[in-house]
């Protein structure tokens, strides 16, 4: 599972004032991380139990940790499959942003994943020759979809869509909020985000964390957003890696290598309409580095894009702002 740089909540509690919506909060743990919700109930009710049934729901569509997901049983070449709407909203937008970013965002890198030990099975002796046999397996133009059934070129290929699934699922949770009548909420999971409304009339206000690669330490902000009816997405090479042989390997794959991306960003907040668009940009930026992903903002003109970067400019830390975000954000320090 994609670990994302982790986003808190602030300011949050719970008012049960007369006559007042109440402020709910109720939590969770799926898709092998957390999550939170608030949201303002004027019939004061709590929906964990549909939320999780929701987030079940999800999980048989498209872990790869399940064995018995549409996911799993497609990578296993099960030819009876037939795929929910859950599976064809998360593949059609891969292979949209796949097209918009000419391959560096995949979600056929899962024979890789699994390789590199960041998948559901055990790392593997990895060399050049091992990245190479692995590579013909690769490429998001060698699967389809056909009615609701995926087909694949070759019977090797395995999807994974950790690097987009937390994002989309932010969007069903919301989506599901909306369904009913309640539209001042802020979906959590994994670190990604979708807010509306406002809470107690203020504007819902979350942050995003300073890179920090030991584990145990206090995690300290970055920067402070303002999240207006918006989704946003944190991907980053400092929480999920190993080290080995004295080198760092992040859990992000560049497709075009097979190899863990390697660049100066440190990690990619990025906003958008919705979760699944800001969670799948955010990992392909990773990919990108800096001032490719600059570049490809101003050349593509994705307005409905804004991003915060966090990047390494010669051991210090520097930042990266979306002019139109500027108003949005503080920063901490």
């Amino acid at each position: 599972m994609k670990l994302l740089a982790t986003i808190v909540f602030l300011t949050l509690f719970v008012c049960g004032c007369n006559n007042q919506p109440a402020l709910i909060k109720i939590e969770g743990e799926a898709q092998g991380t957390t999550w939170h919700i608030s949201y303002l109930s004027a019939g004061k009710i709590n929906h964990k139990t549909a939320i999780d049934l929701l987030l079940k729901k999800i999980d048989s569509s498209m872990s790869t940790y399940l064995p018995a997901s549409l996911i799993s049983r497609i990578n296993n070449n099960d030819g009876s499959v037939l795929v929910d709407q859950y599976f064809i909203d998360v593949f059609n937008k891969s292979l949209e942003v796949s097209e918009q970013t000419n391959g560096l965002f995949d979600v056929t890198v899962g024979p890789l994943v699994n390789a590199w030990g960041f998948g559901f099975s055990k790392k593997e002796n990895v060399n050049r020759s091992l990245i190479d046999s692995l590579m013909q397996f690769v490429g998001f133009k060698m699967v389809r979809l056909d009615g609701n059934k995926i087909i694949k070129d070759r019977p090797e290929i395995k999807l994974d869509f950790n690097a987009i699934a937390q994002g989309y699922t932010v969007d069903v949770l919301a989506a599901y909020l909306e369904s009913k009548g309640i539209n001042n909420y802020l979906v959590e999971i994994g670190g990604e985000l979708k807010a509306k409304g406002t809470k107690n009339n203020e504007d819902w206000k979350v942050g995003i964390d300073q890179p920090n690669e030991k584990e145990g330490t206090e995690r300290k902000l970055e920067a402070i957003v303002y999240l207006i009816e918006r989704a946003m997405a944190t991907s980053g090479n400092y929480r999920k890696f190993y080290e080995e042989g004295g080198q760092k390997y992040s859990h992000i794959i560049d497709p075009r290598t097979g190899y863990p991306a390697k660049q100066n960003l440190l990690s990619a907040t990025v906003i958008a309409k919705d979760g699944i668009t800001a969670d799948a940009y955010a990992t392909a930026f990773m990919i990108m580095g800096l001032e490719r992903s600059k570049q490809f903002l101003f050349d593509n003109k994705h307005l409905e894009l804004e991003v915060f970067f966090i990047y390494d400019e010669k051991g210090n830390w520097k930042t990266y702002t979306s002019k139109s975000l500027e108003i949005f954000i503080e920063k901490v320090n």
